[in-house]
């Protein structure tokens, strides 16, 4: 071995090993999704070995959960945006989903969102009863007592939020207009 791999070698096991334990009694309280937490020890391990040939660490043990820390947050990042989970019998699995499909989701999003522009075009204390009536499902006499109006006023500004978000969506072609015939 090359003295200055010794040199490592000798860094390695006085400055950085000993930590071990520590460390991961600090990852499973820390990070308790995290499934295997000697495999983030063992990651981190190899990025502080591959630093301390680069350039010296002045402090080894901070730099080690300082690593650890990021290679857990990785980890967890990477569990929800792309979650991954053991399938015990593929053949049990459907192919067709039951539910809507792609084109059916994206249209309902939409929707969604230009009816929530809808409200937004509400003026505050009407867009505040709507929300209340319509979407917490409160009672009429309920949101009156909550805002300290008039069920009246209640009814009132419920239908005229309404009927402005009904023209907007109408406007933007969501809604088809209301036939009298």
């Amino acid at each position: 071995m090359p003295p200055q791999n010794a040199e490592q070698a000798r860094w390695f096991a006085e400055e950085v090993q000993p930590h071990g334990a520590q460390l991961k009694s600090y990852l499973r309280g820390s990070f308790p999704s995290v499934g295997d937490v000697d495999d983030v020890v063992q990651e981190s391990y190899l990025r502080i070995w591959q630093a301390r040939a680069a350039q010296p660490i002045l402090s080894a043990k901070a730099f080690l959960f300082k690593v650890a820390r990021h290679v857990a947050l990785d980890l967890v990042r990477r569990e929800r945006v792309s979650p991954v989970r053991a399938v015990p019998d593929l053949a049990g699995l459907s192919v067709f989903s039951e539910g809507p499909g792609i084109a059916d989701t994206a249209c309902l999003r939409e929707e969604i969102a230009l009816l929530a522009e809808a409200l937004d075009a509400l003026p505050p204390r009407c867009r505040e009863i709507i929300m209340l009536r319509k979407f917490q499902h409160l009672s009429q006499k309920e949101v009156a007592e909550k805002l300290g109006i008039t069920e009246g006023t209640v009814q009132e500004q419920v239908y005229r939020g309404v009927c402005r978000c009904e023209k907007i969506l109408i406007d933007r072609g969501v809604i088809r207009p209301w036939n009298h015939e």
